[in-house]
């Protein structure tokens, strides 16, 4: 029985003056890095993601092409580029907490930390089934996008699921409370506090 925390892409484009903002991000960051800290003996792994986009490329459809608009549905303005400075983790994010960085959405969508893999190329479901995890935490951003998927998914893997929302940020009100209703009916445990 061991428990990780999955901080899911608390990433400088997805905070205030970011490519994809999320307003609140800095501070979710912010109240992540004291949970971590006032927390810690609770968790087996800290465990984090970022997108992690190729450059130069659509990534199967997730940047739209030169010369078009982005939708905000399917397709994005152009964020979390491998190697730039939105990629990075929000300096209110304390990484050195951190015990496994896990990449998604190379040449790929990549909302789900389950579509990750860790430093070694390792994919995060095989590396937590390696690692014992039954139980995961999860904050992060966006509510009603990636922190949604790696919750429903982390739910269809069998493991125990609770999202902590006053540790997470979402893009708008209404896609934020659709995704917790949609998480809550797929058996999730979404909880305002730890």
């Amino acid at each position: 029985m061991k428990r990780a925390l999955l901080v899911i892409d608390v990433q400088v484009d997805f905070c205030e003056g970011g490519a994809l903002a999320c307003s609140g991000g800095a501070k979710v960051a912010t109240a992540i890095t004291e949970h971590i800290k006032a927390n810690r003996q609770s968790y087996d792994f800290v465990i984090a993601s970022r997108d992690w986009h190729t450059p130069g490329s659509l990534n199967d459809g997730h940047f739209p092409p030169a010369g078009e608009e982005p939708d905000f549905v399917s397709t994005w303005p152009l964020h979390c580029i491998a190697g730039e400075k939105g990629a990075e983790y929000h300096e209110n994010l304390d990484a050195s907490l951190i015990d496994i960085h896990i990449k998604k959405g190379q040449d790929a969508n990549g909302y789900s930390i389950f579509d990750g893999t860790d430093e070694s190329g390792k994919g995060f479901n095989d590396l937590a089934q390696e690692l014992g995890i039954t139980e995961v935490d999860v904050v992060g951003i966006a509510t009603d996008y990636c922190v949604r998927a790696s919750s429903l998914d982390a739910n269809k893997h069998n493991l125990d699921v609770r999202v902590i929302t006053s540790l997470t940020a979402g893009v708008a009100s209404d896609s934020t409370e659709a995704a917790i209703d949609e998480m809550v009916d797929a058996g999730v445990k979404v909880v305002p506090v730890f």
